[in-house]
């Protein structure tokens, strides 16, 4: 059998063949090659990886408890219901409490949305101030807002606890939106620091000729052109922030839980029946929030990290 590649040819293509001009660019390859079925082969095999387990987490979160006593996890509900997902938000039991993960979820939007806007705006006029406003000591100071990037939380989360106990703050949702906020700071400075680096050095040289002053060049030439690596900053911030379960647990009182600590009460719980509906119920319903800001905003994700990641 021949190996030969059929292509539909354009009608430009077929006028310069009449011609006699010979058709050059690359070589056009086969749809079944040896290295495209590695490359989808393998992209398959981590969408599955990673689609599966959330395939059973919403099936199971549809079923009723007869039904998952059957034992087959993978297949769809013979009854939907949303029975679980309610019960997961308004009546399961975290410990001593029964109104599910309502209050940990408005807890939550009050720790990430002041946490994120704040680091971000900081971190922001530091990074511009790094890349283009260079001062004594700026190198020192980067350096140190680095390494501290890198130091383990726990080591430290008595030193902090220590200070937010002598502040007066310890235990409320004021002290850990301050916590979370410290600790956003370095690695969102490093990100904009590099994609203020990135941008074209004579726009800067060319506002300071004109007079702009350092806020002028900020809000008018800096801000409007730095929308993606703002959105990767909140990405990071709002899926690290919301995901936190060890900041949670160890700066707040029960009543100040936020979601996670929530969803492991829920389902740790070792009062009555293992409810896995509800369980994954609860799971998905936590997780809601990162997903649909990844969904929304994947692409400017991408753009921004790809700005702000390869300059130094």
């Amino acid at each position: 059998m021949s190996d030969r590649v059929v292509l539909k040819v354009g009608p430009a293509l077929a006028a310069a063949t009449k011609a006699g001009i010979e058709p050059y660019g690359a070589k056009p390859r086969r749809v079944l090659s040896g290295r495209n079925i590695m490359l989808y082969g393998t992209l398959t095999l981590a969408a599955l990886y990673y689609l599966l387990p959330l395939y059973v987490m919403v099936v199971t979160s549809m079923k009723g408890m007869p039904e998952i006593r059957l034992g087959n996890i993978f297949s769809p509900p013979l009854e939907v219901t949303f029975e679980p997902w309610a019960k997961a938000w308004a009546s399961a039991c975290t410990g001593l409490n029964c109104d599910g993960l309502s209050r940990g979820f408005w807890n939550s939007v009050r720790i990430t949305i002041p946490s994120t806007l704040i680091s971000i705006l900081v971190a922001s006029v530091n990074g511009y101030a790094l890349a283009n406003w260079k001062f004594k000591g700026a190198d020192v100071f980067f350096t140190i807002l680095i390494v501290g990037a890198f130091i383990p939380y726990q080591v430290m989360i008595y030193p902090i606890v220590i200070v937010l106990r002598e502040m007066g703050i310890y235990g409320t949702l004021t002290g850990l939106v301050i916590v979370h906020t410290i600790f956003g700071m370095p690695i969102l400075t490093l990100l904009f620091r590099n994609y203020f680096s990135s941008l074209p050095e004579e726009l800067f040289k060319a506002a300071r000729i004109d007079g702009a002053g350092f806020w002028q060049i900020y809000f008018r030439i800096m801000l409007p052109m730095s929308l993606p690596i703002f959105v990767v900053a909140m990405i990071l911030q709002i899926t690290g922030i919301w995901n936190d379960f060890l900041f949670g647990v160890v700066f707040t009182r029960p009543e100040y839980y936020p979601m996670t600590v929530q969803l492991n009460n829920i389902v740790n719980s070792v009062q009555g029946v293992k409810e896995y509906n509800v369980n994954m119920a609860a799971t998905l319903l936590t997780g809601a929030v990162p997903l649909i800001v990844y969904f929304v905003s994947g692409r400017l994700f991408v753009r921004g990290i790809a700005a702000g990641a390869v300059k130094g």
